[in-house]
């Protein structure tokens, strides 16, 4: 990979948000891990997706590169951070990202419905 597609692939982070980010990694939630379990290994539709990615100053729980989508799996703090959310995915969405947001219960409750959710996403892109 060369250096500017490294760079293009993280959209400008700094080190400090990629140093959050491999933090992050060493600490995921169990319904972070249980998604991963899925996405990991090119398992769904044989796309790569990376976890805790660094995205400007953003880190993406999951993210795929090759269909532009983030992927959040939001628990019970996201019931009163809906406004800076909402911010986040606007931002996102102008560097040409899609993003999808699932419950802490969707994922533990219906994983497969949230793979296909995923997967019928990745499709459209």
């Amino acid at each position: 990979m060369t250096q500017e597609n490294y760079d293009n692939l993280f959209y400008g982070a700094s080190a400090e948000i990629r140093q959050r980010a491999k933090l992050l990694r060493k600490n995921v939630t169990e319904t972070e891990k249980k998604l991963w379990n899925k996405l990991r290994n090119r398992q769904l539709s044989g796309l790569k997706f990376r976890r805790q990615h660094p995205i400007n100053i953003f880190i993406a729980d999951f993210y795929c590169h090759e269909k532009k989508i983030v992927i959040e799996v939001d628990g019970d703090i996201h019931k009163y951070q809906k406004e800076y959310d909402e911010g986040r995915t606007a931002e996102l969405n102008d560097l040409g990202i899609k993003v999808l947001r699932f419950t802490n219960d969707e994922v533990c409750s219906n994983i497969r419905k949230v793979c296909d959710k995923i997967n019928e996403e990745c499709l459209k892109r």
